[in-house]
């Protein structure tokens, strides 16, 4: 497969855009990483962005969302936690795993009974979930196991000829991956420490272990 790399342009996250809506894949900037990118309800396509990642089907995927008004497309459950903490964070580098949605192919979530969601604090990629008008699947855009990339050519010497189009808006400016919280646990628990400190999240949750 030949992979265009293009500048984000409006032009750009539009054909971004057809391509995920046709069950191809995406790498676009995020405000961590390069993102690698499927419609989030489309099986078949979160099938090939498991194999174009040779990421194990054990490991679940996470999802970007445009705003927290989108919650309700992605959990059945929305509890005061975390509303505070997506008011607090996002869009920002905080990943919050709630209960999956029913909606959500189960391939997703390597048929668990929750997720991992965040927004990104990045136009480019938050133009382009508005743009697919749906949520997206999304992991880094390498292969798993290897470092994450946060440029569009570190990207594509990973990933090149297994997807359709890298968009590239340059350097990624936070070159971490996000915080992990899960909030399914009592009381709720950091998965993985990141941009977001523990000292931040202990604001809102004094308990959190």
């Amino acid at each position: 497969m030949h992979t265009q790399t293009l500048p984000v342009t409006d032009k750009s996250i539009a054909q971004a855009a057809h391509i995920l809506t046709a069950g191809g894949l995406v790498a676009f900037p995020t405000d961590t990483v390069y993102g690698l990118g499927a419609h989030a309800f489309d099986a078949a396509a979160i099938e090939a962005l498991y194999a174009a990642k040779e990421r194990p089907l054990h490991k679940a995927i996470p999802v970007l969302i445009a705003s927290a008004a989108d919650l309700a497309l992605v959990t059945r459950q929305i509890s005061p936690a975390a509303r505070s903490l997506a008011d607090a964070f996002w869009p920002g580098a905080l990943t919050l795993v709630l209960p999956r949605h029913p909606a959500l192919p189960p391939i997703l979530t390597a048929h668990g009974d929750s997720l991992a969601v965040r927004v990104p604090d990045h136009p480019a990629a938050r133009a382009l979930i508005t743009a697919l008008n749906a949520p997206l699947a999304a992991s880094s855009a390498n292969i798993s196991g290897q470092p994450s990339p946060v440029t569009a050519d570190e990207a594509a010497a990973q990933i090149g000829g297994r997807i359709a189009l890298i968009l590239d808006g340059g350097p990624c400016p936070g070159g971490r991956s996000s915080t992990v919280l899960d909030l399914t646990r009592r009381p709720p628990r950091l998965l993985r420490p990141g941009p977001v400190t523990i000292s931040a999240l202990r604001a809102i949750l004094p308990h959190l272990a």
